[in-house]
């Protein structure tokens, strides 16, 4: 499989072609051959190979939110609508970059407003019927509730200070 080049030198094909008075080679292509020192990463026991095979590939992206709880349509009542203080509520959904991108800013948030301010994600594949309750067309959206009302919206992978003050003129 892994294979080294021997040499960068072109070489002719036995026959050649003749135009007019001059010659041209016919190049058929490089010499491969096998590097010696290469070692194959499956030679070792059975029970070696077999682990490998079945290990799996986990994606560290899907873990950026982890101090923002996920919220479903079953807890949305208790949680955002009956809460008594705000929350912010970011809608968002696995396949999405930009929601990716702001988990790490919600997370800072999340921290920095410990006791003021409580935050959730609601994924809009699996709860849909919120996400159209309150107009979400384009994710990431971060809603801010009090009182059980909706107070402020920002749409899209915005920057932290976007977020602070939005979150500064509700409190």
């Amino acid at each position: 499989m892994a294979t080294v080049i021997e040499s960068m030198a072109i070489v002719p094909h036995p026959s050649s072609v003749t135009r007019s008075s001059l010659k041209f080679s016919r190049y058929v292509a490089l010499k491969l051959k096998p590097n010696p020192k290469f070692r194959p990463i499956f030679t070792a026991s059975p029970a070696f190979r077999n682990a490998t095979r079945t290990s799996r590939v986990v994606c560290e992206a899907q873990d950026t939110a982890v101090d923002v709880a996920p919220i479903t349509e079953a807890n949305w009542q208790s949680l955002v609508l009956e809460s008594d203080s705000p929350v912010l509520v970011e809608f968002w959904a696995p396949w999405c970059g930009p929601c990716r991108m702001i988990h790490p800013i919600l997370d800072e948030l999340a921290k920095q407003y410990a006791g003021k301010l409580k935050c959730y994600k609601l994924n809009t594949d699996e709860s849909p019927s919120t996400a159209t309750r309150y107009g979400i067309r384009s994710i990431p959206t971060v809603m801010i509730f009090k009182d059980g009302e909706k107070k402020d919206t920002v749409v899209g992978a915005v920057p932290k200070s976007t977020l602070t003050s939005t979150i500064e003129k509700i409190l």
